[in-house]
This record gives structure tokens, sequence and C-alpha cells, in this order.
């Protein structure tokens, strides 16, 4: 074990992955984050264990054994993917976070280029969100995507092609003021902007699911999703502009204007 990878080491990078039956999708998952991360030492692999109820905590816990970079969060009952984001935010220790799928259709290969668009973007860039490109979910289920897409994106205004995709990096401590609720992660890029952070955007290959099946469909989000979207845009329009703030040091009487 050397310091880079020790749990001790502050990491510079936490990859959150809030999952649930996932079972199957554990072990590739974290062998190409090792790979896609190795040049961002110190960094650490948070999962949130949402209530599974197949063998998903024990493929988490003997992967535990070899790798100490990974932690592991379980939550007592199932709670659903906002919940276990918030967790694993919550629990992770690097200013800058990662967020993918548990089911390997996000290529941890962008986490790079994604961090370095938060990371190298200076503390305005609060943002940077995955768009998909290949889509491999179905006509079916691109068809829903992309009217959602529409929909949100006419109303919101917030430039984002692709808000469903669950890769998206961001700063800790931004992503932990904004409102909580269980759809927190589909309206992200509009409440960053909300908080007059920048929001940037990187192409990444979508790809099938490779186990498991998903947890998702049209009736089970499409009501939620819409009164989702009234609050979303009930925020934005009562936000107020942020003003600039600087602490004035004491004895220099010449800093007061």
């Amino acid at each position: 074990m050397t310091d880079a990878t020790s749990p001790s080491a502050e990491p510079r990078l936490s990859v959150v992955i809030p999952v649930k039956d996932e079972a199957g999708n554990i072990a590739p998952l974290l062998a190409e984050i090792e790979t896609a991360c190795a040049d961002l030492v110190p960094f650490e692999v948070v999962y949130v264990d949402d209530g599974s109820t197949d063998a998903t905590f024990s493929e988490l816990q003997a992967a535990r054994a070899h790798r100490p970079w990974l932690r592991v969060i379980q939550h007592d009952r199932c709670a659903g993917k906002a919940a276990g984001m918030r967790t694993g935010v919550r629990y992770a220790r690097a200013p800058i976070i990662a967020v993918l799928d548990g089911d390997c259709q996000n290529d941890p290969a962008f986490i790079p280029v994604m961090y370095a668009a938060v990371s190298d973007g200076g503390e305005t860039t609060g943002l940077c969100a995955g768009q998909r490109i290949g889509r491999k979910d179905g006509r079916f289920k691109s068809w829903q995507s992309r009217i959602a897409n529409g929909v949100r994106g006419r109303i919101l205004k917030d430039a984002t092609r692709d808000t469903g995709c669950g890769f998206k990096v961001f700063r800790r401590d931004l992503y932990l003021v904004l409102p909580h609720f269980d759809g927190l992660h589909r309206f992200l890029p509009a409440l960053v902007a909300r908080e007059g952070y920048r929001v940037t955007h990187r192409d990444v290959i979508d790809r099938p699911r490779l186990a498991g099946s998903s947890k998702y469909g049209l009736f089970n989000r499409l009501w939620v999703g819409l009164m989702d979207l009234a609050g979303v845009w009930w925020l934005i329009r009562r936000a107020k502009t942020i003003p600039a703030s600087r602490e004035i040091s004491a004895g220099s009487p010449s800093e007061v204007r």
C-alpha cells in the first residue's frame, strides 16, 4: 500500500456510485475506474448500496480486500438514486466529486477530462455534465429521453442536451448547499447555474448495460418528473443575484469602501 492509495491519504477526487442490485457490474467497473484514475491519485471510490437484495454488498465487501481506496456505505432500506448520491457525497472526502451510474454504461475513461474541466476551470466552474452519444437504451427509452430533455430545456433554459446522463463531475461544497429532493440529479445543471456557477459539458460514449436490469421506466418517473420540473422552475424564478463579497482585514482602513 502506497501513501497515495492509503485510506488516510487526502483524496483529490471522490468517485461516488449509488447502486441497487448491481452484482455483476461491481468488479468490471472498479477495474476500469482504477485504470482511468491512475493519474489522479490519491483518489477514492465511494459505493452506496441502496438496499440491494442481490449479491451487490458481498461483492463490494470482497472488492475492498485489495483496494484500500474503496469505501462501502450501506443504506438500511432503498431510498432511491438521489438519496444514494447525497449519502455518497456527504461521506466523500475530496473537494471534487465524480458521479457514475453503477451499470457500466458510463465509461470511466472520461473521468480525467471531466475532472480537468472543473479543477482547471477556476472557482466559478461548478459542474461538468456528461452528454451521451451513441445511446444504447433502445428506441423507446431514447424517445422518452429526447421528449423529457426537450421539455425541460424549453422551461429551464439550462443549455444541457442530456441532463439524464448520470455521469457528472462537480464541486462537493456546491452540491451540498443545493436543495435536496428525490430527483435532484436530473436538474443539476439548472440548479448549479442558479447558484451563479458555470456549467460545462463533455460528450461521453454510452455503453450497453453489462448485467442486471434498469430500475427506471416511463411511468415510475413521468409524473414525479413533471412535479420536480415545476418546483425547479419556481426555484429559478425566485433566485436573486448573489453579491460578490470579501473579508476586510483588520487594520486596513484603506480597503473599506
